[in-house]
């Protein structure tokens, strides 16, 4: 049993009713974090707990008047001429990270547990891939705050030139809902590291995670305002985006979305990065070890139920090992059920909400029509009779790459498998769709798996393996798959600025 919100943390608006008990845990209405202080909203609307279809909570429905609030909140504690996020060291601000990483570690039980209702991810990915590197990501991001400098450029004998990183400014995160707290963490930590205040916009799915996160941030000691936490749905996040005291804009979510957000931005000059869809190939060669690649396809595609934009939805197989390979693929696939999310053996839960499992479906259906053979799965399921949003493992062979279940994200645990004959014709087909996220390559050849890698338009590429990541390590997209990089000292110089210094030293 975990409580869910501790109560002496009464005044940031949350106290449990009850203690957990298996799905059912009740919540007082959230609350947006601004300026310090947690303030009611007009509006509210329900989080649904996906593997019941119940709800869990009512959370604030912020406007255009607590948006701004929100980011003159942020502008406040960044304000240069004595804000006091600018008054700290980089060194506070670096041991402010590590602190919210140390209580996010002291409360982890609870954070994957109310990750998981919300989200419908099983509880072992929660607590013990998410969650895990959630601290990992605010460490290493907490150990480059007092490493970030300019240089000294000796440009001409009569002058002295350099060069400062300073922060841009006031910062609006927009995180989507497949890894609610993990993907928020990839922004949290190179903004605040690299001296910016933020305006946190989870998505409207799966916000609670993050309402708590900043809970942990009053606890810590983080001034006011450097962390400010909106909740809404895209009205919300439009307002953010066009808000004139936003200086940069941090997106992970639909390709579809990370357009619009690009031209509402031009509007204010808005730096962008955006980490967006993907459809990532994921290679087997006759020459492999079938077994691991048979593993390495299931879980790039079953993995957080298919809710992954690197995910391998594109398994391309050699024709010479195609038969033997499915035969195993599809035996895995049929012995994975999906099952209660909070439950420790459920490898797959639920689809995040009910209109995502009907856009699952409606795909599924799609692919039928187009002729693709289904060889696993394929329907919708109910768990211990529940209400809840489930669909099993689906498996299609025979798909040509360019219907619709091979080019568009679906999304959710569909795998399209597509056979090929040789190298050249495989590396034209896994580069021709409009995304470029990440890919993976199965193959014992040395030269094959080296070659094949620098072919492949993907911003990550997996030689026998897949779904691995690293705090250190950047990830982004080509093509429609966006720009900029999160994670590692790349994502550094997306909250940057470089100002160039000039002394004249002649007479």
């Amino acid at each position: 049993m975990v409580q869910i919100f501790n109560s002496s943390l009464a005044t940031a608006s949350f106290v449990v009713k009850e203690m957990l008990a298996a799905s059912k845990t009740r919540i007082e209405p959230g609350r947006l974090l601004i300026g310090g202080e947690w303030v009611a909203s007009a509006k509210t609307f329900d989080t649904i707990n996906p593997a019941t279809g119940e709800v869990i909570t009512q959370v604030a429905d912020a406007g255009p008047a607590e948006v701004d609030g929100a980011v003159k909140a942020a502008r406040k504690a960044f304000d240069e001429r004595g804000g006091p996020w600018q008054k700290m060291s980089a060194s506070e601000r670096g041991k402010l990270l590590w602190r919210l990483a140390d209580l996010l570690e002291k409360n982890i039980e609870e954070f994957a547990e109310l990750e998981t209702l919300d989200n419908g991810k099983p509880i072992f990915e929660s607590r013990y891939v998410d969650m895990p590197m959630v601290c990992d990501v605010l460490r290493y991001y907490a150990g480059w705050a007092s490493k970030i400098h300019g240089e000294t450029i000796s440009s001409r004998a009569d002058a002295f030139t350099y060069t400062l990183r300073e922060p841009v400014g006031v910062v609006g995160a927009i995180v989507a809902w497949n890894f609610p707290l993990l993907l928020t963490s990839w922004k949290l930590g190179p903004a605040l590291a690299t001296g910016n205040t933020v305006v946190l916009k989870p998505a409207e799915q799966t916000p609670l995670t993050a309402l708590r996160l900043g809970q942990l941030a009053q606890e810590a000691g983080f001034p006011p305002g450097v962390l400010n936490i909106i909740t809404g749905g895209p009205e919300t996040g439009r307002e953010l985006v066009k808000h004139p005291g936003v200086d940069k804009l941090a997106f992970t979510g639909s390709t579809m979305v990370g357009k619009e957000i690009m031209r509402s931005a031009a509007d204010t000059m808005k730096r962008v990065t955006l980490e967006l869809g993907g459809k990532s190939p994921n290679i087997v060669f006759a020459d492999s070890d079938l077994d691991s690649a048979v593993k390495g396809a299931t879980t790039g595609i079953f993995y957080g139920k298919g809710e992954v934009c690197a995910a391998g939805s594109r398994l391309f197989v050699e024709k010479k090992v195609h038969d033997d390979f499915m035969n195993k693929l599809v035996e895995r696939a049929r012995k994975l059920k999906p099952g209660d999310p909070l439950d420790p053996k459920t490898r797959l839960g639920a689809i995040v909400s009910e209109q995502q499992m009907n856009t699952v479906l409606g795909y599924i259906e799609s692919g039928k029509k187009e002729g693709a053979q289904l060889v696993a799965g394929g329907n919708r399921v109910s768990v211990d009779g529940g209400k809840g949003f489930f669909v099993e493992p689906t498996v299609f062979d025979a798909v040509h790459n360019n219907m619709k279940i091979a080019q568009e994200e679906i999304f959710g645990p569909v795998l399209a498998t597509i056979p090929f004959d040789d190298l050249d014709q495989v590396a034209e087909l896994a580069n021709a769709n409009m995304y470029g996220l990440a890919a993976a390559i199965w193959t014992n050849d040395i030269r094959k798996a080296h070659g094949m890698a620098r072919r492949l338009k993907a911003g990550t590429v997996w030689i026998n393996a897949y779904n691995l990541y690293d705090a250190a390590l950047p990830f982004g997209g080509f093509k429609q798959s966006g720009f900029g990089r999160e994670l590692g000292r790349e994502a550094l110089d997306h909250y940057t600025e470089v100002k160039s210094v000039w002394v004249n030293l002649g007479s």
